[in-house]
């Protein structure tokens, strides 16, 4: 396959997945069929959907990882040059929260997908196994804290499991009605974990 090929070939994949990002957010699962998100690309046909993706389950495989790896690239360019533990979770929770508040298309789509996708060995993911690679992320983070005596000794699944809660709780209500306020959150979450986290001066 020539250069050129790949790049229009990859540049169309990338055309498909955006616009089944747009219907999912707006119809959900049972609504995003091949012919509505041909539609919403302005493809001439479905068959150009499936020249691409197999499937319908690996066309929302390929969504979901369009969007995590959205938000990992963002969080890690908010967080790769912190090399002290409480920067750094500051601006892994900052980054994480404003993420969910640009993004609430791509958020909506990967809620809409989420009891669809499935698991190399063919079973369901569960609420807590999606999550799950996002909390031992977090514990590595808060481990390295602990280790250089920034953090204070606490549960370290305890916590993780905790700030994720606190961020996952925010993507429906930061465009719910009443808006939740992302500096008025983002301020509040920051300040309750840092201080929870972080190791007492010694007097």
């Amino acid at each position: 396959m020539t250069t050129e090929r790949t790049i229009t070939n990859d540049a169309r994949r990338a055309q498909i997945v955006k616009a089944a990002i747009e219907v999912l957010a707006e119809s959900g699962y049972p609504g995003a069929t091949f012919t509505r998100i041909t539609q919403h690309a302005g493809l001439r046909s479905p068959r150009m959907i499936s020249y691409h993706f197999a499937d319908k389950a690996e066309l929302i495989q390929q969504v979901a990882v369009e969007v995590i790896s959205a938000g990992a690239r963002a969080i890690l360019a908010r967080i790769e040059h912190e090399t002290a533990a409480v920067p750094r979770l500051r601006g892994y929770l900052e980054a994480n929260l404003r993420f969910l508040w640009e993004h609430p298309r791509e958020i909506a789509a990967l809620s809409a997908v989420g009891p669809y996708l499935r698991k190399p060995e063919g079973t369901h993911y569960t609420s807590q196994s999606a999550r799950e690679f996002s909390v031992l992320n977090l514990e590595g983070m808060l481990a390295d804290g602990q280790r250089t005596g920034e953090f204070r000794s606490f549960d370290l699944r305890a916590v993780a499991v905790m700030i994720r809660g606190a961020i996952d709780a925010a993507a429906d209500q930061f465009h719910g009605d009443p808006p939740l306020d992302l500096d008025a959150y983002t301020r509040t979450v920051v300040d309750t974990f840092t201080r929870a986290v972080t190791a007492e001066e010694p007097t």
